[in-house]
């Protein structure tokens, strides 16, 4: 049966700095891309909100990556989409060094097409 793997991923207690920092978030999306072997098709996206809180999107030739931080909250939502499956990359530990996040959940949801 041929599928997808969709991560979605809830991190909680993070350094609010980090989480309204474009650059930082621009190194995790980097990091993400090359630790999940993962191809962009240009440029991520990135809108900053007045409060602090960063929306990124990479479109990938596998599907996409999404972000969308909660500096206020301490708070980040991580979506990973890949239309085929790849190993599980560390998200609790990437999180924890990259935004000092103090508890991530990560779900893993395969997304069978038949």
């Amino acid at each position: 049966m041929t599928s997808g793997c969709e991560w979605i991923v809830e991190a909680h207690d993070c350094d609010p700095a980090s989480l309204a920092n474009s650059e930082t978030l621009r190194g995790l999306f980097a990091r993400i891309v090359e630790g999940m072997n993962l191809h962009p098709v240009g440029d991520a996206q990135w809108h900053q909100f007045p409060g602090g809180g960063v929306t990124g999107l990479a479109l990938l030739q596998e599907s996409h990556i999404a972000c969308h931080t909660f500096p206020e909250y301490r708070s980040m939502c991580l979506n990973v989409f890949c239309c085929r499956p790849r190993p599980d990359w560390d998200f609790e530990a990437n999180l924890r060094q990259e935004l000092g996040a103090g508890s991530v959940e990560v779900r893993r949801l395969d997304r069978p097409y038949t």
